[in-house]
């Protein structure tokens, strides 16, 4: 049995981000930037795009598996789209909650919760990894998984981003609040400006659906609401946009 100084294990679909589908595996094979983990293709498998595949593998020294169809729509996650392959990409960055908070490595965190348009997870990743956040909280359940749609809205961002792993956004602000992070949330009729709300670290920012915000065991979890001001009649902006807003200005914050 472990000791309570041994630091939590991670397992692999915490240090992966599965792709699937011909086309972005071939894309991800062609880019050395990336560490594939494996790649594997369904029996029976044929067509120029799975000789490309075959062939951006062997240029890079993998060796491809094989596995029943049935297999592989079980692993990639997807099986309407898998199109008979999928490729584990490592994700260097990527991290279980409980083992980043008992690293010691977040102070500036994102939390998404009911986020499900995979266009805005990527935005919402992409924006938060260029303003060099601490992490940002992907739960499982209720949200967007990181898959190709996600990867392409992130322009590639995803790969390298500091996501952090939950099972839900519930366990997530939980674990957050007992490991000491102030918890804040956006809203329209919030109390305070979020430019000049006193936020104190670490921080944790929650961001909810457009349409039905944060979901009530998160949003009871909140200690500060703030609002972005807005001009002209505008009611919000898109949630991809305010995390933009709020991932700056806590950059804006840090040079002060």
């Amino acid at each position: 049995m472990p000791s309570a100084d041994t630091p939590p294990a991670v397992s692999p679909k915490d240090r992966f981000i599965t792709v699937y589908g011909r086309n972005p595996v071939h894309e991800v094979l062609l880019d050395d930037d990336l560490e594939v983990d494996k790649v594997v293709l369904a029996e029976g498998a044929r067509g120029e795009g799975v000789r490309d595949i075959q062939r951006a593998a062997k240029r890079r020294g993998l060796q491809v598996q094989w596995a029943s169809a049935e297999r592989v729509k079980k692993l990639a996650g997807n099986g309407r789209q898998d199109q008979g392959v999928f490729a584990d990409v490592v994700a260097p960055r990527m991290l279980p909650l409980d083992v980043a908070l008992a690293e010691g490595r977040l102070r500036t965190v994102l939390m998404l919760d009911g986020i499900t348009t995979p266009a805005n997870v990527g935005m919402i990743l992409r924006s938060a990894t260029a303003a060099g956040l601490d992490g940002i909280v992907v739960p499982r359940k209720g949200v967007a998984s990181i898959d190709p749609l996600v990867v392409k809205a992130s322009a590639g961002v995803a790969f390298r981003a500091p996501i952090v792993k939950a099972f839900t956004a519930e366990d997530a602000v939980r674990d957050l609040r007992a490991a000491d992070f102030h918890v804040v949330g956006l809203d329209a009729s919030g109390d305070d400006d979020l430019f000049s709300a006193h936020l104190p670290e670490p921080v944790a920012f929650v961001l909810g659906s457009e349409t039905a915000g944060l979901t009530p065991e998160v949003a009871t979890q909140v200690q500060t609401w703030v609002s972005i001001p807005m001009a002209a009649g505008v009611e919000s902006l898109n949630v991809s946009a305010a995390a933009a807003v709020v991932c700056f200005e806590l950059v804006r914050r840090a040079r002060l």
